[in-house]
């Protein structure tokens, strides 16, 4: 199967870092991909762990990117932050959340369990119509810029193997126990229908 066959979805809590990497990479091997937040608010470090600069999803990453140079130019542009969303700008307007999408993917891939959890429970609370499965997939991506890098290839990876079974309701899970032992990481998967 082609890579722009396979309709892939990322997802990660504020659809900034992790899903945003991941986003990047596989478009650029030629991947179908969208990508998503499932939070109610889309969050970004502040000056301090207790005060994160809070946004809803309707706000574009550049309005976002002002806003952070009007507050600290300097603090921002060095935590990386501004960096990410130029990065992002450059992939889409705004975060998107995955409740609000109704659009259809083969396969979602989540960067945490509490994401992937957000993400079953709206599938499964939707009227099934078609019966058509998406493969639910989760890689616990720890959210920083050098885990976003590896976890971004290794989604990228698998997805590449994934192209090459042949049937993937037969052998996704054997390719995910091949994977694991591969990259020592655990995946937690479970079909859901749409």
């Amino acid at each position: 199967m082609p890579a722009s066959q396979l309709r892939l979805a990322v997802v990660c809590s504020s659809n900034q870092n992790r899903s945003m990497e991941a986003h990047s990479i596989l478009k650029k091997r030629g991947f179908s991909v969208r990508s998503f937040g499932t939070g109610s608010y889309v969050k970004l470090p502040g000056p301090s762990p207790d005060e994160p600069n809070v946004y809803d999803f309707q706000t574009t990453y550049e309005q976002m990117y002002e806003d952070l140079v009007q507050k600290d130019q300097d603090l921002y542009t060095q935590n990386g932050i501004l960096h990410m969303l130029e990065r992002n700008k450059r992939i889409k307007p705004r975060p998107e959340r995955f409740q609000n999408c109704q659009d259809v993917f083969d396969l979602i891939l989540t960067c945490e369990e509490r994401v992937y959890d957000q993400v079953v429970e709206d599938l499964n609370s939707r009227e099934q119509v078609t019966c058509q499965p998406v493969h639910v997939i989760n890689l616990d991506i720890q959210d920083d810029d050098d885990e976003a890098i590896l976890g971004a290839f290794l989604l990228c990876e698998l997805c590449q193997c994934i192209l090459l079974i042949d049937d993937m309701e037969d052998e996704l899970d054997e390719l995910l126990q091949d994977f694991e032992e591969k990259c020592g990481r655990p995946f937690l998967h479970t079909v859901c229908f749409y």
